[in-house]
């Protein structure tokens, strides 16, 4: 299928073949017939995406935030991977589309049905995978051309609902733009007097002829013609709609405004609040969240869960649908609003013209999809077969930022041949391809598993995926490299227990026991006959809970982190578990289970004691790990992989360490697992204890009391 892309670093659009997503569950794939450009949005993504790093760093001041935060947790050096990564990977563009079912997950959708999309997934391709509740079927006699504005249109009909506007209200519309030509009908369809305002006068004609009562250039004078408008009174409402850098949207509409009115802001403005006239006015100031309720929550987005209609009446779907009845009833005309139809092989055309390289008046641009389509799931590199010089070939499923940053760049010097590469997205199959050279992309995993010249599977998927691809991976024969955790249940570790071929190798990602603090601890302690005490703390910050490692269905912290910290004490006592208590705090009175602030303590086989302080209260310019171990009158403490304090006979010596955590270690150990030059370190029956301690952590918290292992 062919898709729209743009390459981040340099901000190049280009149109490509990638392949088809696989259907997943609560989603349906939809074949495009037309979508919209958002010309405002999109624009100002091409022009970040082309800009310095000190122009990116300008445009969003929020993620250089992020970058400073994380120099403080990683260091500078991995931070700066970390970013050059995130750059060197291509991006969807588009959210607005039409088109029809071709395979669907969902109980009131079905194949043929004819859908309008939103959202990241509702991109310019040919065909999408879009959740349930950014679906609305579309009446029958709505066009697909005209289906394809309800993004746009819940946009602006959301700052309607925002500006909780009356019949007979006067209203101003500032910025006559698509979304302002849109919200301008949906005020006088709700009985309201409109007076649109933009900066030039290019679109006065058609808001006219759609029912702008009155149109004026923003600018001093358009005070006073606002005045006359609403018979000295000013505005009820301001919907600012413009996109600007300057605050002068904000300070004209607070002149427009009438004492204890109210102003929203649909557009990207500057929001510099000048306070006195604010404050004698008593203004109400509002901020549209895009199209509704729902928009940016992954519960409602990402895994369906809606709000009941008597408590949320108007969310992003419901939105979506008021836009498509009106569009039914002819009471929003979006026909006159098309400019220019691209088709999708054409579509550079019209990036050209949005970005200002071709000179060519447009309001709204829509790309066309051929009604023929060709369902390819595994796309070729363009480049040579892959050969190993080791005979691995390996495969990965999952190849997101933590696979790119912390796995890939460790396999290119080891000779092996990186023969194909899944993930759920297109786009993000393709940049892991091109980026690590690997000799095809797919979004179907069985294309990897089924592969006879694969026989080693890395996967880095989400955590709920990876019982199930380890258990097929070990079924298909494969050599199987799996990022923690291994299973998000018992049942899950059941069938890997039941599966696992001795014959094959089987590793985790625990890589904290293969850093080189961690190994010289080991060592330092050597031969060491008493029974250890261990502490390590962890700072393991806030995660909202809304991120998807803190939902149920992901396993949650513990059994996606903890498992880490448990398998570096169990390396360094060398002996099993046994039995665990855990406590954690509690932050209410309703003493609910606090999983991201717990007490974890660790009885072993040989008398040793570990305790887990895994903690999201702490501060972020802490930082993350610090370890202590106690054993045979010698005592080592580990700082953030960045230095190891040795007591030992009286004496106190320390080795700084560049604060890595044993990724490039841990990678290198496994292929020389395959290749016979190591012996295992990592057992599958401690992974397995492991992984079951989790288990039993969990069980302890809602007990409260000990579990034996």
């Amino acid at each position: 299928m062919k898709q729209i892309i743009q390459y981040q670093k340099t901000g190049e659009i280009t149109i490509e073949d990638l392949p088809v997503p696989v259907l997943k569950k609560g989603y349906v794939l939809v074949k495009n017939a037309f979508s919209l450009i958002s010309s405002g949005t999109e624009r100002t993504s091409v022009e970040t995406a082309q800009a310095s790093m000190i122009g990116k760093a300008k445009s969003r001041p929020d993620l250089v935030k992020q970058v400073l935060d994380n120099v403080k947790k990683e260091g500078l050096k991995a931070t700066y991977n970390k970013v050059q990564n995130r750059l060197d990977n291509y991006k969807e563009l588009g959210y607005s589309t039409a088109g029809v079912i071709i395979e669907s997950s969902v109980d009131n959708l079905k194949p043929g049905d004819r859908v309008a999309c939103a959202g990241l997934t509702a991109n310019h391709s040919e065909v999408i995978s879009v959740p349930k509740n950014l679906v609305v079927k579309i009446p029958e006699n709505v066009s697909y051309e005209e289906a394809s504005f309800t993004t746009l249109g819940s946009i602006a009909l959301q700052g309607v609902r925002q500006a909780d506007v009356k019949i007979g209200e006067a209203v101003a519309v500032v910025g006559l733009g698509l979304i302002g030509l849109i919200t301008m009908q949906l005020l006088k369809a709700n009985g309201c007097r409109v007076i649109g305002i933009d900066i030039n006068e290019s679109n006065f004609e058609i808001a006219k002829k759609l029912g702008c009562d009155i149109c004026c250039l923003s600018g001093g004078d358009s005070v006073k013609i606002v005045e006359s408008f609403t018979r000295g009174f000013g505005t009820d409402s301001v919907i600012i709609t413009a996109g600007a850098k300057s605050n002068e949207p904000v300070e004209l509409a607070i002149e427009y405004a009438r004492k204890k009115s109210n102003i929203v802001i649909v557009g990207a403005v500057n929001m510099n609040i000048p306070r006195s006239q604010f404050y004698e006015k008593e203004l109400d100031f509002r901020i549209s969240c895009s199209y509704g309720p729902g928009r940016y929550d992954k519960l409602y987005e990402e895994t369906g869960i809606d709000y009941p209609v008597g408590y949320v009446r108007w969310t992003e779907n419901r939105n979506m649908s008021a836009v498509l009845d009106l569009l039914s009833a002819g009471k929003l005309d979006v026909k006159s609003l098309i400019t220019q139809v691209f088709k999708i092989e054409n579509a550079l055309d019209a990036y050209k013209i949005i970005t200002g390289e071709k000179k060519e008046k447009y309001i709204a641009v829509l790309i066309s999809y051929p009604e023929n389509l060709i369902t390819e799931r595994k796309i070729y590199n363009k480049k040579t077969g892959a050969v190993s010089e080791t005979g691995i070939y390996a495969g990965f499923i999952g190849a997101g930022n933590f696979a790119q940053s912390n796995l890939l760049p460790h396999l290119s010097s080891q000779k092996i041949a990186l023969e194909g590469v899944c993930t759920s997205t297109p786009v993000n199959s393709k940049s892991a391809a091109e980026k690590f050279g690997f000799d095809f992309f797919t979004t179907d995993y069985n294309e990897i598993l089924q592969n006879d010249k694969i026989n080693t599977v890395f996967i880095a998927s989400r955590h709920d995926s990876h019982g199930k691809y380890v258990l097929e991976s070990i079924k298909a024969g494969k050599h199987v490299f799996a990022e923690k955790p291994l299973v998000i249940n018992s049942e899950e570790l059941e069938n890997i227990r039941d599966s696992y071929n001795p014959q094959k190798h089987l590793l985790v990602g625990f890589n904290r026991r293969f850093s080189a603090p961690f190994r010289d601890i080991k060592k330092f302690f050597g031969n060491n006959l008493e029974p250890y005490v261990i502490t390590f703390r962890v700072n393991a910050g806030l995660i909202p809970k809304n991120h998807w490692v803190q939902a149920p269905e992901q396993g949650g912290r513990i059994i996606g982190e903890v498992c880490h910290f448990i398998d570096t004490v169990s390396f360094l006592t060398d002996s099993k578990p046994v039995k665990v208590f855990a406590e954690s705090i509690y932050t209410d009175n309703s003493n609910m289970i606090n999983h991201d602030n717990v007490n974890i303590v660790i009885k072993y086989e040989n008398g040793s004691v570990g305790n887990i302080l895994y903690l999201a209260n702490g501060n972020s310019s802490q930082p993350k790990e610090y370890c202590e171990v106690f054993a045979g009158g010698k005592t080592a403490e580990m700082d953030n992989y960045k230095e190891v304090t040795f007591y030992s006979g009286g004496k106190k010596n320390s080795k700084s360490y560049n604060g890595t955590k044993g990724h490039r270690e841990e990678i290198f150990h496994f292929i020389n697992l395959l290749n016979g030059k190591e012996e295992v370190t990592l057992s599958p029956d401690s992974i397995f204890k492991t992984t079951l301690l989790t288990f039993k952590i969990l069980d302890s918290l809602k007990s409260g009391v000990p579990e034996t292992i």
